[in-house]
């Protein structure tokens, strides 16, 4: 279809982000997106140590802006789907106020009891949607948009089999906020091959994929069994592990590596040791070599 102008649609939306609602956070809490991170990071986080603040590249900056810019196009484009598209399946769930139930109209706390620990899931979600199947039955189905912007090949049929496991654990998460059972995560490639291609070509790197599936209980208890680890650790002060393979956006790098023992400090050691011998191929041995280097230097800062 041709693009779509909807004056009414787009005054609506704007209406709606004039004044959102406020949520805060209950501690202890775990972000969805934080559903895969380093449990390091999220014991120093819980514990009100401060958030690293390097200055970046400005176009790390445009590329988390571009990224953000695109949730909102989909989100404009399903409303305008609901509207404008004859016998379309999809719709966003909607709050009894009429707001759809994405971003700052679906924040909220949801509390958690789970192994005798208590904590909370705190965010919120691209969106909740309702899918009307050929029978007109309405299945709630959860919505992640995620945004690739290096190359055409990420979005290539080639090259991307299945969604990447952080994306789907943080629709774990999601799932158990929302009560939702099934998900689509959906890619945005912003970065084409070309503006004229063939339907071949198209066809085997598309600026588009959308993965569904079903979230199962198995999938709910183990990302639940994560958390309540991480808070036994919270309530017990016996911070857990570095996992160095989740360092790269790690947001309290520092914090981590100054809380380290010695002890701790040469386990890590060793490691990236044993690391370097593995069969990794050279990038990721690089990374755990760079972690290491800027655990060592922060160290070294407090011992000054």
């Amino acid at each position: 279809m041709p693009e779509q102008y909807d004056n009414e649609l787009d005054t609506q939306i704007h209406r709606w982000y004039s004044n959102p609602p406020q949520v805060w956070p209950k501690r202890p809490y775990f972000s969805p997106s934080n559903s895969k991170a380093c449990p390091r990071e999220l014991y120093v986080k819980a514990k009100r140590a401060k958030k690293d603040s390097f200055p970046k590249p400005p176009y790390q900056g445009r590329w988390q802006e571009i990224g953000t810019a695109i949730g909102d196009v989909i989100q404009r484009t399903v409303l305008a789907m609901e509207r404008k598209l004859p016998g379309c399946p999809f719709r966003f769930e909607r709050n009894e106020d009429g707001t759809p139930v994405f971003e700052d109209f679906a924040k909220k706390n949801h509390e958690v009891i789970h192994n005798g620990q208590k904590f909370y899931l705190y965010g919120t979600c691209d969106g909740i949607m309702q899918y009307i199947n050929e029978d007109g039955e309405i299945i709630r189905v959860g919505l992640e948009i995620k945004s690739k912007q290096s190359t055409p090949a990420k979005t290539s049929l080639y090259s991307f089999k299945e969604a990447e496991e952080g994306h789907r654990k943080q629709c774990v998460a999601y799932s158990i906020m929302y009560n939702v059972d099934y998900y689509i995560i959906l890619y945005v490639n912003t970065a084409k091959k070309a503006w004229v291609m063939s339907d071949e070509e198209y066809e085997a790197t598309p600026d588009i994929r959308a993965f569904g599936f079903e979230i199962t209980d198995e999938e709910r208890k183990e990302l639940l069994d994560n958390f309540a680890e991480i808070t036994r650790c919270i309530n017990n002060d016996t911070p857990p592990a570095i996992d160095l393979s989740r360092w790269t956006f790690n947001n309290f790098k520092t914090a981590c590596a100054q809380s380290l023992t010695d002890e701790e400090f040469a386990i890590l050691k060793a490691q990236v040791k044993r690391m370097q011998r593995s069969g990794l191929p050279q990038w990721k041995k690089d990374q755990y070599v760079d972690a290491f280097m800027f655990i060592e230097e922060a160290r070294e800062k407090v011992s000054e």
